[in-house]
């Protein structure tokens, strides 16, 4: 069976900086698999090498069996991949309705935009309170509930969650979860990397762990979570 996506020997760098090592993946429809690893692993880079922010200098990122190595990031985007970053970047001076609507970039129906629209709503009901309020005043929770909403507005067909947890207070975390969790149900596939490991493992089916740039090991989320050494390294256990 095809994958959704998949990553082949791909090789990433920041000028000299060998970031990805030949990182191998894959992601099948409906799935949740999540990326494991400390900082400066090479999650987040990653998920910027499949949406075109950075590029692979060697192998292939296939969405569905076509390759989409080298394509520009509003290319990826067209072709239903939603990348939400690490730290957020919504617009802060632009209005919670504008933020969303810039997600629909592509998207010239109102009321396909509407439609789209009322989705996100019905995720994060907190939105529609805070429709003309500008993002930058909103709190660190409803800026997360944002981005994510902004990348669904394009209704990808796989989302790129990058640290969605990060920031928020943990009362906030197990909602931003649980909405994860929706979104997967409603039938977006996700590939999340989120700094709280055991939340990851928890949501996913499976996960890989990577190591200065390099899958070290790969299993389905049960079986990770009771490997030891990711218990020890990743869950904080002694």
């Amino acid at each position: 069976m095809t994958a959704l996506l998949e990553l082949q020997n791909v090789h990433t760098y920041y000028g000299h900086i060998h970031a990805l090592k030949g990182v191998n993946l894959r992601v099948d429809e409906g799935e949740i698999v999540t990326l494991v690893g400390s900082n400066g692993a090479g999650k987040s880079t990653s998920l910027r090498t499949i949406s075109g922010i950075a590029r692979a200098k060697v192998g292939h990122v296939h969405l569905e069996g076509r390759d989409i190595t080298g394509l520009k990031p509003h290319e990826v985007t067209a072709l239903g991949v939603g990348h939400v970053p690490e730290g957020r970047r919504i617009f802060p001076l632009l209005t919670v309705w504008e933020n969303l609507e810039i997600g629909a970039w592509n998207v010239s129906s109102r009321s396909v935009i509407s439609s789209r629209m009322e989705r996100v709503f019905e995720l994060f009901p907190r939105l529609k309170e805070r429709l003309n309020q500008k993002g930058g005043t909103l709190s660190g929770g409803e800026q997360q509930m944002l981005a994510i909403g902004r990348a669904l507005m394009a209704q990808p067909r796989i989302l790129l969650l990058d640290e969605p947890s990060m920031g928020l207070a943990p009362v906030l975390v197990e909602g931003i979860f649980d909405i994860i969790k929706q979104i997967n149900a409603q039938g977006t596939t996700i590939l999340l990397v989120e700094q709280n490991a055991l939340m990851a493992l928890e949501v996913a089916s499976r996960g890989y762990v990577l190591q200065s740039g390099s899958i070290a090991l790969q299993d389905t989320a049960h079986n990770l979570m009771n490997n030891e050494m990711v218990r020890r390294v990743y869950l904080g256990e002694n």
